[in-house]
């Protein structure tokens, strides 16, 4: 037989709660308040700085007033320089995606710039010398970044080391890839924030998450490449119609805004 021993404040808690209709466990996942109206917040954001981010993507997101994060390689942005220039002008968010984007050397096309062979001086020096890039180019200073390929490794084997700290020096906010849920504004770590798929996705394939993340109250930042009608790594534009339209939509409380502002101001009323 088990036994459990609970302590009179513990018992007068829970029925506090209980007579309050909110349950224990819930109650401790609502120690974070979003403003006045807010039931969850969503950021959209894309990797790369690929061409139909800016031919198609910043026209599409500022016909709606809606800003986003895109996190660029340097010599990406320069094909087409002058669009960059617009969309950071117009207030989307331009990230670090570092120098090379390198990833394992698993990936054929990474074998010359392959993670395992990496080491934190060489990871440190490329984010550097990124944000440096970014900041000639654009006129302005990257504050988020996103791994490439959602690794946070350098080296191999016993070797091996995370390079989340170099993030949480250099960014206010990093952000992973594929990941499987939102993130917790009262719990989560802004150096290894979840990223959730949208590329290839309708509509009706992202729904469900965010109204899990209204319940939870979580923020869910969503994370693609190409912005198009179709096509491999593409984030649909259909599908971000009707994501805006829902999210602009007073009535369902939702706060979309680009990842370093949100993470701002979670930072900031954390705890409060």
């Amino acid at each position: 037989m088990i036994v459990l021993f609970i302590r009179p404040l513990q018992i007068i808690f829970i029925l506090t709660l209980l007579l309050a209709g909110v349950s224990p466990a819930s109650a401790q996942t609502k120690s974070f308040q979003w403003p006045e109206g807010i039931k969850a917040a969503i950021s959209l954001s894309f990797d790369d700085g690929r061409l139909s981010q800016v031919d198609v993507g910043t026209p599409l997101l500022d016909q709606y007033g809606v800003k986003a994060s895109f996190v660029v390689v340097p010599s990406a942005v320069e094909k087409r320089l002058d669009k960059w220039k617009m969309a950071a002008a117009n207030g989307h968010e331009i990230g670090n995606h570092t120098l090379y984007h390198p990833c394992s050397g698993n990936f054929s096309w990474s074998k010359e710039r392959a993670l395992e062979n990496y080491t934190l001086k060489k990871m440190r020096k490329e984010l550097i010398e990124s944000n440096r890039q970014i900041e000639h180019l654009l006129g302005i200073k990257s504050t988020v970044f996103a791994y490439p390929c959602g690794s946070t490794y350098v080296g191999r084997g016993v070797k091996t080391r995370s390079y989340i700290p170099l993030v949480a020096e250099l960014f206010v906010a990093g952000r992973g890839w594929l990941n499987e849920t939102p993130n917790d504004p009262s719990f989560c770590d802004f150096a290894q924030l979840t990223g959730m798929e949208m590329d290839g996705k309708d509509f009706d394939q992202i729904l469900p998450l965010i109204e899990n993340s209204k319940k939870d109250g979580s923020w869910l930042v969503l994370a693609g490449h190409e912005i198009g009608e179709s096509g491999n790594q593409t984030t649909r534009v259909e599908m971000l119609k009707k994501l805006i339209a829902y999210a602009q939509d007073p009535a369902n409380g939702i706060w979309i805004a680009p990842m370093g502002e949100i993470a701002k101001y979670v930072r900031s009323h954390r705890n409060k």
